[in-house]
């Protein structure tokens, strides 16, 4: 089974990101940390449960990681333009309790578990070969957190709660069959869209607000 674990805001820069969401949610997120081993800095903000808001970046000071960067952060052109067409909430991320027991007809999506270089990883995840987002980001990137999640206390709590999330797409059904394929618990609600394009409907402390 696949659970939500955060949702991705896949900004230029983090300026940029740390903006449009305060644009959106009338509230500055505050940063979260640095992602020495792939080159990307983030800030997070708790939505709820077990789940949270990630704005990630490429970080300009980060060290080139060896590989491909995740949520496509390697291709800035691409990274640019959806910013430009406002897809800019690009993505989730899904907790798996083992990357083995995804279907083995969709494990191409997801790409390989990529090595850490800890002594004993708490966690593992997995990236295409290519750094792109699974399916253009329809299906959720992976994470296994090895029986011990994202520990909340790590991330600021400033009073927003996830209400719903949708996902637009050319082909909802296809969409919806793989969903069930994958086991995801409680999926996006998916509706019927030019590309791949997500809206997530926050509670704040100022009201219900709008997250693209």
């Amino acid at each position: 089974m696949l659970k939500l674990d955060h949702i991705t805001v896949i900004a230029p820069t983090l300026n940029e990101g740390v903006s449009h969401v305060r644009e959106c949610l009338d509230l500055d997120v505050p940063f979260g940390t640095r992602h020495e081993y792939m080159g990307t800095h983030n800030h997070r903000l708790q939505l709820g449960g077990r789940i949270y808001l990630e704005i990630v970046a490429l970080d300009p000071e980060g060290v080139l990681p060896g590989r491909a960067r995740w949520f496509g952060l390697d291709d800035q052109q691409s990274v640019r333009s959806d910013w430009e067409e406002g897809r800019r909430l690009r993505g989730w991320v899904a907790n798996s309790d083992s990357f083995n027991s995804i279907p083995s007809e969709h494990r191409a999506h997801f790409g390989g578990e990529v090595p850490l270089p800890f002594d004993k990883p708490s966690f593992a995840f997995c990236i295409p070969e290519d750094g792109s987002l699974p399916l253009d980001g329809a299906v959720p990137s992976l994470i296994d957190h090895k029986g011990d999640p994202t520990s909340m206390a790590e991330i600021p709590d400033l009073g927003t709660r996830l209400r719903s999330l949708t996902l637009e797409h050319p082909d909802p059904v296809a969409i919806e069959r793989m969903y069930r394929d994958l086991m995801v618990d409680q999926p996006p609600e998916i509706v019927r869209g030019p590309k791949v394009r997500y809206r997530a409907v926050i509670e704040t402390p100022t009201g219900l607000k709008e997250l693209t």
